[in-house]
């Protein structure tokens, strides 16, 4: 049972620090806050009068008692309520690492009132709109009971729990949602999965659906320095929580442990509207992911070309998730199903990115899947297969450690959709390889073209981003594997998206040659007359650490990787592009 296969340590505390807020203590009552209220001067005032409960205990089926805050307009008017579920504190929206994050974004601490959970709905918004917010301490987070568990099935039965709870208090018409982004998009997949009645509808706004694929063992390497940032750094309490990292290093191929942290997908039939960007390292696979399989007939994805922090709070956008809730937790027959069920953006990397462009489905139906050639000779990438075999390679350690290869588009050409590689390689000096493959757009000179995901574009900004905090700039389409777990999961892979069954470890025998497919996160690149797409491969991370101040991986890698192109070994990239 994969129960057995977890491993806890003591929690720490929460204690005053970076993490506490002001609503952090444990001061359980129902106080009203007058409209005009400010929780501390960077923060909006509230525009009507909230009735906030403070530390109310709701009992999980197992009998453990987890404390829940909840903000609610005043009045006898029963109204439905959006839960936001995550381990970092109800009370967190004020403390210092918050205020960090969004000047780090460049975000004004003014578009919320501090109220909000780090990453969740705003009470001072929605409670002025008519519905309440409820911000839970999990299981064995602040001063709730029992041991905590990261993104897990567990953690689906638990907001069950909280879900029918909330469904039926007085205040309540009966209908529950769930917001937020990351973490808190994470466990709407689960929730949805466990079908609670009152769950009305839900909002994942990017995250991962896959704990092993998409953050302790992308590609099937050990790469957990997110992980670890992720698991020190949340889940203060006073019992135990789960250590994913040893987890991982104890189990490197997926297991009950890892099934048992993917939702049931299928099961998740409720209306959803689901918000994904291209630029999300951590984020971007998982969130497709879940829009692909879950099996809700009212789902939309919409697309953007920013961070998920200020598009989550932007106005324009959060008016358009009202507008998606007004019509499933209120009924509002509001026209929202003739909303396009695809939303998505494209990227010009120059000033000229198209947003909200509508489709039925992603990718749009008017893409096909062109294959271009890599050569090794020419070092290009061309729609006919090369017909000799010409071999590429690079000495692990030495510079340069990479091989690129480029096409020019002669007419203007766009590109939306799953790109992936299928590349014929081999290993001298070593049973094994890490790739990293990047797929960047090269302006006519050949400058690689990068873009900011945030409003911050500052010095230090630059800095971090120079190589890493790829989240917080996008500079292409990237993908990675261990040549060892390529063997393909022939029920989850589509041919457009492979995915690896990571069950199984195949080391390479000495001048053997095996065929590899790598999934690279999707795009929405648009590219005019005379710019260039690159293939960069190489045995390195390319795009660094996806936030700062996380351990950088260090691949096992030695000896020279060999690229095999033309001929019988024909290596190629696959591309979505959309018919002129």
């Amino acid at each position: 049972m994969s129960d057995d296969q977890k491993v806890f340590t003591p929690s720490q505390p929460l204690e005053p620090g970076d993490r506490y807020g002001i609503l952090s203590g444990f001061e359980p009552g129902t106080r009203t806050l007058e409209a005009g209220f400010r929780i501390a001067p960077p923060f909006r005032p509230l525009p009507v009068d909230i009735v906030f409960e403070k530390d109310v205990p709701v009992t999980l089926r197992d009998g453990v008692t987890i404390l829940v805050d909840v903000f609610r307009p005043t009045g006898t008017e029963k109204v439905p309520v959006i839960v936001a579920w995550s381990p970092y504190g109800k009370g967190q929206g004020t403390s210092a690492s918050v205020l960090g994050i969004f000047g780090m974004v460049g975000l004004d601490n003014g578009v919320v009132s501090g109220l909000e959970k780090f990453e969740g709905p705003d009470p001072a918004y929605w409670c002025a709109q008519g519905y309440a917010i409820c911000n839970p301490d999990i299981r064995g987070v602040g001063n709730s009971e029992g041991d905590s568990v990261l993104w897990d099935r567990q953690e689906g039965r638990d907001c069950y729990d909280l879900v029918e709870w909330l469904g039926v208090q007085d205040w309540c018409t009966g209908k529950v949602g769930m917001s937020g982004t990351s973490y808190l998009a994470v466990s709407q997949w689960f929730t949805a999965a466990e079908q609670p009645p009152h769950l009305a509808a839900i909002n994942p706004w990017e995250g991962v659906s896959d704990v092993y694929r998409d953050l302790v063992r992308r590609g099937g390497m050990p790469d957990t320095g997110f992980a670890g940032q992720l698991q020190d750094n949340s889940f203060f309490g006073n019992g135990r929580k789960e250590d994913i990292l040893a987890e991982a290093e104890r189990h490197p191929l997926i297991n009950g442990l890892w099934e048992n942290k993917i939702p049931q997908f299928e099961k998740v039939t409720v209306p959803a509207y689901v918000v994904a960007s291209y630029s999300n390292t951590l984020h971007t696979a998982g969130t497709f992911r879940a829009w692909r399989r879950i099996a809700s007939e009212d789902k939309w994805l919409r697309i953007h070309n920013s961070q998920e922090w200020p598009d989550y709070y932007d106005e324009a956008n959060r008016a358009d998730l009202q507008r998606f809730f007004d019509r499933y937790l209120k009924g509002e027959d509001n026209s929202w199903e003739q909303t396009p069920r695809v939303r998505y953006s494209l990227l010009d990397l120059q000033g000229g990115d198209r947003v909200n462009n509508p489709a039925d489905q992603f990718p749009p139906a008017d893409v096909t899947s062109a294959k271009y050639y890599l050569d090794g000779h020419s070092r290009t990438l061309s729609t006919t297969a090369p017909t000799a075999d010409t071999a590429a390679a690079y000495v692990v350690g030495f510079s340069p450690d990479t091989v690129s290869f480029v096409t020019r588009f002669d007419q203007e050409t766009v590109l939306v959709g799953y790109p992936k590689a299928h590349l014929w390689v081999e290993a001298k000096g070593s049973d094994d390889m890490d790739l990293f493959l990047l797929v960047q757009k090269l302006d006519a000179y050949g400058t690689p073209l990068q873009q900011f995901t945030v409003l911050n574009q500052g010095a230090r900004i630059q800095d971090v981003t120079e190589r890493g905090a790829s989240i917080l700039r996008y500079k292409g389409s990237d993908g990675r594997l261990r040549v060892s777990m390529r063997h393909l999961d022939k029920a989850l892979s589509t041919e457009d998206v492979p995915a690896h069954s990571f069950d199984r470890i195949e080391k390479l025998a000495p001048g053997e040659v095996v065929d590899v497919e790598i999934d690279l996160l999707p795009v929405g690149l648009t590219f005019h007359p005379g710019e260039q797409l690159r293939l960069v491969i190489s045995g390195r991370s390319l795009l660094g650490t996806m936030m700062p101040g996380i351990r950088e991986y260090a691949p096992a890698n030695s000896g020279q990787h060999i690229i095999h192109t033309g001929g019988d070994q024909a290596s190629y990239l696959q591309l979505p592009v959309k018919t002129p």
